[in-house]
């Protein structure tokens, strides 16, 4: 039986969003953002060159297509990504109300969502006193830090010296739906932070805010680093998803990244996490060892959480080429009749004011089945055509493109 492998590249953007003038940063909308085309054109005009040099190189993805996807996408042209495609090509829509990770996974895999999210408003303080009071009952802490809009770094820098010095937990949302609470691993403990996010996401998840994520660090004042052991408390989602109806199916479902945690660990068999240099290690080795028939789901979250939010334009461009440089050894690995499809969740254009997440239509470029243009499709037929090659025999929103 054929494999598929769904890597989802976490806020690589294509531009284009039908909608873009109704979701903002700041004050500014969405309009005209393009994660992939900006950072192209930054890198040919010379704009991108710490730590790295010229166009933007991403030879395997641009050979399948990437450049046509997102000319398809927005119109516009990345530069030194001409070549005619030999790969499946197109570009996906999103239809729920969101521009965050739950939204942008969950209609991939077939579930647009179907209620408006909570948020918290861009004033200080930003949380409901219950809310606030609750989250520091749950830490064991007579109040919490920051309660704002926030980037996660720079709140960290700002509170972290008082975090370790009182115990109070770092709390802090921004424009997507999320309650995120940093601290320390050392001197409040990475067993005491997840068990404060996980007791707190009932309340929050009943008010429809998407996820409660930990965001744990370490280090000393001015010198603080978040570590890998981010975890997501995520809604679960409202329907069986492509996971449920591959497990459903007796298919194993391997999730790589934070896959697990977007969907709550419905539908899947096991789950590896780490930095995204050791899950493209994990892609590899499941390229090879990956069961006839399973399904792959992979997220590399770091283009969005280290470099789209922070706005830096070299290191995403950094990030892709070397995200790219290492496809031939997974592509090495695949069988005949495999499908590897590559796509994105949401935009996050470094080049764009702000710090949130863009609106914008994703790229979808596959490997595995030849050229083949697929033109305008939703997200929910991703999850569609990932199930008809799988022959999953399921009903979902989504049509098949193959």
């Amino acid at each position: 039986m054929a494999r598929a492998f769904l890597i989802v590249m976490d806020s690589v953007g294509a531009g284009g969003a039908p909608d873009a003038d109704r979701f903002f940063n700041g004050d500014v909308p969405d309009t005209g953002a393009n994660t992939l085309g900006h950072i192209a054109a930054a890198c040919a005009d010379g704009r991108a060159e710490a730590g790295r040099s010229g166009p933007l190189h991403m030879p395997n993805l641009g050979a399948l297509g990437l450049g046509a996807a997102v000319k398809l996408a927005s119109g516009a042209d990345m530069p030194g990504m001409n070549a005619f495609p030999t790969g499946l090509w197109g570009a996906a829509t999103e239809v729920s109300k969101g521009k965050d990770t739950p939204s942008g996974h969950w209609e991939l895999a077939g579930v647009p969502v179907p209620w408006d999210w909570g948020y918290f408003p861009d004033t200080v303080p930003s949380f409901p006193e219950d809310v606030s009071a609750e989250a520091a009952r749950l830490a064991g802490a007579d109040g919490i830090l920051g309660n704002c809009h926030a980037p996660g770094t720079a709140i960290i820098e700002e509170y972290g010296a008082e975090h370790i010095r009182t115990g109070q937990p770092i709390c802090y949302t921004s424009a997507d739906s999320v309650f995120q609470i940093a601290a320390h691993e050392e001197h409040f403990g990475l067993d005491r932070l997840l068990a404060l996010c996980k007791g707190l996401a009932p309340m929050l998840h009943a008010r429809k805010i998407g996820r409660v994520i930990a965001r744990p660090f370490v280090g000393e004042p001015g010198n603080f680093t978040r570590t890998p052991n981010r975890r997501d408390f995520a809604i679960t989602p409202p329907a069986p998803t492509l996971c449920d109806w591959a497990q459903g199916a007796g298919r194993p479902v391997h999730a790589v990244g934070k896959i697990g945690d977007i969907f709550s660990m419905q539908g899947i068999t096991d789950v590896v996490k780490g930095p995204d240099a050791d899950l493209m290690e994990h892609l590899i080795r499941l390229g090879g060892e990956a069961e006839e028939g399973s399904l792959t789901f992979a997220n590399f979250v770091e283009f969005d959480s280290v470099y789209g939010h922070r706005r830096d334009i070299a290191g995403y461009a950094r990030a892709l080429e070397w995200f790219d440089a290492q496809l031939p050894r997974l592509f090495g690995r695949m069988r005949p009749g495999d499908l590897a499809l590559f796509t994105a969740d949401h935009g996050n254009d470094p080049s764009w004011t702000g710090t949130d997440h863009t609106r914008e239509r994703v790229p979808v470029v596959g490997y595995g089945l030849g050229a083949k243009p697929v033109g305008q499709v939703g997200f929910a037929d991703v999850a569609a055509s990932v199930a008809s090659h799988l022959g999953l025999g399921v009903e979902g929103p989504g049509t098949s493109f193959l």
